[in-house]
């Protein structure tokens, strides 16, 4: 049977990696978290002091990114991929309020998105891939068989965030939470780069009503009616 790649776009926090992750289990295809590739950037551009909250060195980084490794790592207690930064575990740093707060600006480098997007479709060249961010559909895999945008309001995004930053153990309030959301929004939407958009052919998915598992139900059906389409 034939394998399709599956693009799945959207605004921060509308829950992209956990259906990604979902389907691609259900699938048995291999998953991608593209958004967490620019959280590593930006956590090792924040440990190597090139950006905090006063400035941001983009030429510093920029000549550190032949440096900068990024791997994926299958855990099977948790029964996801971890992310590795140059061989270190970094899955629970790069989550962090402060790096969600770093990673748009790192994302609009010209060069760093170049440097991603290879190693991206590098990942997705033998098909049976799910892969999520806020250019997949139009940028690294154009050609997908299957595009989904995932959107939802902010209000609501930013309680998912926050109950899940609660859930870690972190110590953030709603308030900053819905300014980051709406910040990230702002910049993925105006970045002169590969900016957030909806692919022309892509399906709009709306979930501010649905819950997590009437959101897998609901992209499954999708992806197993593109797939049999493929293979009829």
């Amino acid at each position: 049977m034939k394998k399709i790649t599956i693009a799945i776009d959207g605004f921060s926090s509308t829950g992209k990696s956990t259906v990604a992750k979902q389907l691609a289990k259900a699938l048995g295809y291999v998953y991608v978290d593209s958004g967490a590739m620019y959280r590593a950037v930006t956590f090792y551009a924040m440990r190597n002091g090139f950006i905090d909250k006063d400035c941001f060195d983009k030429e510093g980084l920029i000549s550190q990114l032949d440096n900068i490794n990024i791997s994926f790592k299958f855990n099977a207690e948790k029964g996801f991929a971890e992310v590795y930064l140059n061989g270190e575990n970094v899955e629970q740093d790069i989550r962090s309020l402060e790096v969600s707060n770093f990673v748009s600006p790192v994302a609009t480098v010209s060069q760093v998105r170049q440097q991603l997007v290879k190693q991206q479709q590098i990942f997705g060249k033998d098909k049976g891939v799910v892969m999520d961010g806020r250019d997949i559909g139009t940028v690294v895999f154009p050609e997908a068989e299957l595009k989904l945008f995932m959107t939802a309001s902010a209000e609501k995004r930013a309680q998912r965030r926050y109950d899940e930053l609660l859930e870690r153990g972190d110590e953030v309030s709603y308030d900053d939470v819905l300014n980051n959301v709406q910040s990230r929004d702002h910049i993925d939407s105006t970045r002169k780069d590969s900016p957030l958009t909806m692919a022309d052919d892509a399906i709009k998915v709306d979930n501010s009503s649905m819950n997590l598992e009437e959101q897998f139900k609901f992209v499954l059906k999708l992806s197993e009616e593109k797939i049999r389409e493929i293979n009829a």
